[in-house]
């Protein structure tokens, strides 16, 4: 079946074809959440007749599942991130967390988590699964392990939150912040969980 608006070619082989409808879910899902994005706009946007999107994906709740799974590199920089040295990690945390939803690449898979996550318990769970494999499993690099959970989860609850701030919400003066303030702002935070007291018993 050709996509709207002329004869397939040789560039519309099934591949190019799929990864254009994946791209157009990944923004409906980021913008419109589960129940504002239908196959017939997926379809709309990617150019292609909506039975194309059943062909390829099945159904729009298997559609969801790829549009939400961020690509490989987004574990990647998060992981050369704690690998970095300790007297500049928090704010290399910071920077790559910036870094990872500003990319083109990750941004509408991490929105599209981030709005669905509340209304779908497979998408829930997903976001729980990131968070705690990829956002806090990589700190095995440069926490102990009897605090790392701890730390660690709380440098994922200040991320969570700054995303929201920024990248969902877009609640002004944060969401127009430059790296450099956000940096300044978040980091001593981050380094406070990072290395500092974080429990009564710590004091």
């Amino acid at each position: 079946m050709a996509p709207k608006g002329g004869a397939r070619g040789p560039r519309d082989e099934r591949g190019v074809l799929a990864a254009r409808i994946l791209d157009a879910a990944r923004a409906s899902f980021a913008t419109d959440g589960y129940a504002g994005t239908t196959v017939r706009g997926i379809g709309r946007a990617a150019d292609v007749d909506p039975a194309l999107v059943y062909h390829y994906y099945g159904s729009k709740e298997r559609l969801l599942d790829e549009a939400t799974t961020p690509p490989p590199s987004f574990l990647e920089q998060i992981v050369l991130a704690w690998s970095s040295p300790a007297d500049g990690l928090a704010e290399r945390l910071v920077r790559e967390m910036l870094g990872n939803w500003e990319n083109p690449a990750h941004g509408d898979a991490l929105r599209a988590i981030l709005q669905i996550a509340g209304q779908e318990p497979k998408t829930r769970e997903k976001l729980r699964f990131i968070v705690e494999n990829s956002m806090m499993g990589p700190s095995a690099q440069a926490l102990p392990e009897a605090e790392r959970l701890t730390r660690s989860g709380l440098i994922a609850s200040q991320f969570m939150g700054l995303a929201f701030m920024r990248y969902l919400w877009k609640i002004e003066p944060v969401a127009s912040m430059s790296h450099d303030d956000l940096v300044a702002a978040v980091a001593p935070t981050i380094q406070r969980y990072l290395n500092g007291a974080i429990t009564r018993h710590d004091e």
